[in-house]
Parts: C-alpha cells; sequence; structure tokens
C-alpha cells in the first residue's frame, strides 16, 4: 500500500499537525494540487494493477485502512493500493475527474448524486459509525446533560466557547453544517473556527483550543491518548455516519476497482471491519453491514 498525503500515525500532536499542512486546503476544493496528489498515486510505479482509491480522512486517521488494504494486496498479489486520503468533496471530485478508480467517502446525498451524474458505477454501503462531539473534560457548555442535538448545540452558543469546524467540504464538515441549520444558530464571529484540514488536526487543534468539535468516533478513539478531549455528547439519530463504496465509471483501472469493491464487501474484508478496535477499545471502530452488494460497469463504459 502506498499513501499519498500524509498519515497521523506516530509523532507528537504538533508534529502530525505539520505533517498534515500541506494536505490542509485542498480537502474539499477542486484545485489543480489535488490532481497532482493523485497523478502522484498513479506515477509511483503505475500500472494496470495499481488501483488508486480516493477516500475520506477518517479511514485513514482511524487506523481501518492500515489493515484492510494490506489484507487486500494479500489476497490479490497482482494488485497494490494507492491511497489519496482527504475529505469527501475531494474525494467525489477526483472520481468525477477520473483520477481515482474507486471512491470510499460518507456522504449519502453526494454519494447518490455521483452516481445518478454517471460518475460512480455501483454505490453499496459497506460499513457505518458515529458521529460524536468531542469538548473539554469538565464540559463548558454542559453538553452531557442536552436534550437533544439542537439542544447540545445551542448550548455551546450560548457558553461563547470556541467550536472547531474542518472547514473542508468533508462528510463530517457536511454534517455539521446540517446539524447547525437544523439548529438554527451557529456560533458567531471569532467563536467559529475553520480549520480546512482533516479529522485528525481538527481534534488536535480542538484539544489545544479547549473547544468543541464534530467527529467521528472512530478516529476520536484511535486519537484519544493523544487528546485533552472527551466525548460529551453522541448516540443520537442524526449523528449516524454510514460510509459507501463506489467504483469510478470509466476509470483507469476499471477492473481492479471492481475486484477492491468486490472484496470490501466480502465476508473477508467485513469481519476485518467488525474486528478492528476490539483488542485496544473493547468494541469495533466501525460497525460492518454485509451488504451483499453486486457491482456491475456501466454499459456506456464497458470493460476492455
Amino acid at each position: 500500500m502506498r499513501r499519498v498525503g500524509a498519515t497521523l500515525a506516530g509523532g507528537s500532536g504538533s508534529t502530525r499537525l505539520a505533517e498534515r499542512n500541506h494536505v490542509a486546503h485542498v480537502a474539499g476544493r477542486a484545485t489543480p494540487l489535488l490532481a497532482a496528489l493523485a497523478a502522484a498515486a498513479a506515477a509511483c510505479g503505475g500500472g494496470p494493477d495499481r488501483i488508486v482509491l480516493a477516500t475520506t480522512t477518517s479511514t485513514e486517521d482511524s487506523g481501518l485502512l492500515s489493515v484492510l488494504v494490506p489484507a487486500f494486496e494479500e489476497a490479490h498479489p497482482p494488485y497494490t493500493v494507492e491511497v489519496v486520503a482527504v475529505g469527501t468533496g475531494a474525494a467525489l471530485d477526483l472520481g468525477r475527474r477520473r483520477d481515482a478508480d474507486l471512491v470510499m467517502v460518507h456522504h449519502p446525498e453526494g454519494e447518490a448524486s455521483f452516481v445518478a451524474e454517471g460518475h460512480g458505477t455501483t454505490r453499496c454501503v459497506l460499513m457505518m459509525n458515529d458521529f460524536v462531539i468531542a469538548g473539554p473534560p469538565d464540559d463548558p457548555a454542559e453538553l452531557r446533560s442536552a436534550t437533544s442535538t439542537e439542544d447540545a448545540l445551542r448550548r455551546i452558543v450560548d457558553s461563547g466557547v470556541e467550536w472547531v469546524s474542518r472547514g473542508d467540504d468533508s462528510g463530517t464538515h457536511r454534517r455539521e453544517r446540517a446539524l447547525w441549520d437544523l439548529a438554527g444558530t451557529r456560533p458567531p464571529g471569532t467563536a467559529y473556527v475553520e480549520v480546512g484540514q482533516g479529522m485528525g488536526s481538527t481534534l488536535i487543534l480542538t484539544s489545544e483550543r479547549r473547544a468543541y468539535t464534530l467527529s467521528d468516533r472512530s478516529t476520536y478513539l484511535f486519537m484519544r491518548d493523544a487528546l485533552d478531549l472527551e466525548i460529551v455528547y453522541e448516540r443520537q439519530p442524526p449523528l449516524e455516519n454510514p460510509y459507501s463504496v463506489m467504483p469510478v465509471n470509466g476509470a483507469a483501472n476499471r477492473l481492479g476497482a471492481l475486484r477492491l469493491a468486490e472484496w470490501l464487501v466480502s465476508d473477508e474484508a467485513q469481519d476485518l471491519v467488525e474486528a478492528y478496535g476490539v483488542d485496544r477499545f473493547g468494541m469495533p471502530l466501525f460497525q460492518a453491514l454485509r451488504p451483499g452488494c453486486e457491482f456491475r460497469e456501466d454499459p456506456r463504459a464497458p470493460l476492455p
């Protein structure tokens, strides 16, 4: 497995944050640098057996891909997977330009549009986790006693404590914006901090500023020991977080994309998803959905 972009594995919080800075303004924006990242993936010894996977930072920052990708490569020796970990919006843009062979993201509305517009051949929801609100251990806005998600967000606004937003058009950022719309309010002025970075870096900054943020549970748990944050609000229906995989229609390695997509929904891969995190956290970081999807090529773009 090759990664294009930084990983948060190892190093201090400030070091990991610096490692993310060079992709901070890429996520969620259609820029020449995004194309350069994908081109770099293809250039790393490219060939018909190299699969470019555009995915969210949460699948990377939670450590899940470090388990799934090597297992796929071991089961399918001809293939090597290049991972481009960016926000969901940026990953979908890579798919639209056919700079990726397969997209794995977490924004149902954006995914449905991606397939309806002909960019993806099939959408399959393969796993899920949930979003949580993380904040200072002393919880100055008293979110632990909130009666609903809207109440929790309004308490943050009323308290004047900062909110740190990913601000990168990722699936997490899109869900955050929808939740603020649901609450009918948002922190004013400098109390709303947009960072344009991935989930790991956003959590580090939130911890440093003693602020609140929306995070997927998996990345928070994976990084918990390096953070001065606790989950202060969780387990409400608006916070469910499904992940889907979609082969890109007409991608450079369409056959490889199909093989990886089929493997991700297989029992072998779903068993790995179901077990991931149990040893360390006593619970899986993702829920395996075992969807049993069948992937197909769009008849407008048949395999050669």
